[in-house]
């Protein structure tokens, strides 16, 4: 498969449009139970049971994948997607609704393996840091304009599940005219593999970003937009804000790369985590609050990638999906953890708690990037 092949192009549109049905239905979600007069932890619980059913759908994906191959299980990602996104018009209340974001959590995590896998093996030496770059572009892309519509468009309950259903759909329509190989995809697919990969001592800090990378975006997905609301914000500044943050992310992509590549991973890594501190204490003092989002956004959406890649250095090519499926299942573990704890400490003490967690794992992180010795000057992955 070419770097920009047909199939490549498919994927990612499908891709796109899934990512913005995502976008709006976690900035809308944490909006309508707090609307709803739901207590703190009860929100962050259902945003939890989101990224638990993540931690399900990676650890299903595997198997998945080699009974019936990428498109087969696309195809069954969509329906699950689809239909938890239908039922929160038709059940009510905090326990139908966390099994309905626990439904959506097993489709989604299955959608990003199968276009993650499929992209890996698909690709090449030579193109396959293109491809993964472009799968995380166009992800943030689709969920910087999942936030814009939610500024622009109606945000009552009715009026969103239709179109957000009616786009699930459209996001199959692309892959229908796909058809991935699974074969080379599964060979080091299994579960078995992937605790394999997690228990590797090399790749420990790499898979340890991962981890506080979810903890941290978790955090800032599924609160953030209860802390705006917090603040009087409309559901439509809350939109922007969140525009914002992603934003931030999209515009660090390429020069964190390019840095981590001449520089080396861990310096990189040793100065994005600062970064992160930086921006969370400016956001609990009197700073400017675009400045400081900016900053928070840019350091802490960059931070997965690169610690991905440093891992991935540490495998032979030929598993490099099973340290994938390690990777995605470390990071959906931080984001399970994340909005958990951090709405306990916000439902007892004060809404502020979202920064003073996400600065102190960040500051935990450091410590172990700082105690880590860097024999590579310019790190050279495999793929």
């Amino acid at each position: 498969m070419s770097t920009w092949s047909r199939p490549v192009v498919l994927l990612l549109c499908g891709l796109m449009l899934m990512t913005v049905s995502i976008a709006v239905l976690n900035t809308l979600v944490p909006l309508w139970l707090t609307h709803d007069q739901l207590p703190t932890w009860q929100v962050g619980m259902a945003s939890s049971s989101y990224y638990t059913g993540n931690l399900l759908g990676t650890l299903l994906a595997g198997w998945l994948i080699t009974r019936y191959g990428f498109n087969r299980c696309f195809y069954l990602a969509s329906v699950l997607f689809a239909v938890a996104t239908m039922g929160m018009v038709m059940l009510d209340g905090f326990y139908s609704w966390t099994m309905l974001r626990f439904t959506a959590g097993v489709g989604c995590a299955l959608i990003w393996v199968v276009v993650e896998s499929a992209l890996l093996c698909s690709g090449t030496v030579r193109n396959r840091g293109q491809l993964l770059a472009a799968y995380m572009i166009i992800y943030y892309l689709g969920t910087v304009a999942g936030q814009l519509l939610v500024s622009r468009v109606s945000t009552e309950l009715l009026h969103v599940i239709p179109w957000v259903t009616a786009l699930i759909i459209c996001a199959v329509l692309p892959v229908v005219f796909v058809h991935v190989n699974a074969s080379a995809a599964t060979e080091e697919a299994s579960t078995g593999r992937l605790w394999v990969m997690l228990r590797r001592r090399s790749s420990r800090l790499g898979i340890n970003g991962c981890i506080i990378s979810g903890i941290v975006l978790g955090s800032l997905y599924g609160l953030m937009p209860l802390y705006l609301s917090h603040q009087g914000m409309s559901d439509a500044t809350v939109g922007y804000w969140m525009a914002l943050l992603v934003s931030s992310g999209i515009v660090g992509q390429w020069p964190v790369g390019r840095l981590a590549d001449r520089f080396g991973r861990l310096m990189v890594l040793r100065v994005q985590v600062f970064v992160v501190i930086l921006g969370a204490i400016a956001m609990l003092g009197d700073a400017a609050m675009a400045p400081a989002l900016f900053v928070l956004g840019l350091a802490g959406f960059t931070l997965y990638p690169v610690a991905m890649s440093w891992a991935c250095e540490t495998v032979a090519h030929h598993e490099l999906v099973a340290m994938n499926q390690a990777l995605l299942f470390s990071y959906t573990v931080g984001s399970l953890v994340g909005p958990g704890m951090t709405s306990m400490l916000m439902q007892n003490y004060s809404d502020r708690l979202l920064f003073v967690m996400i600065a102190a794992v960040a500051l935990v992180y450091l410590v172990m990037l700082l105690r880590k010795a860097d024999h590579q000057a310019t790190p050279v992955a495999h793929a």
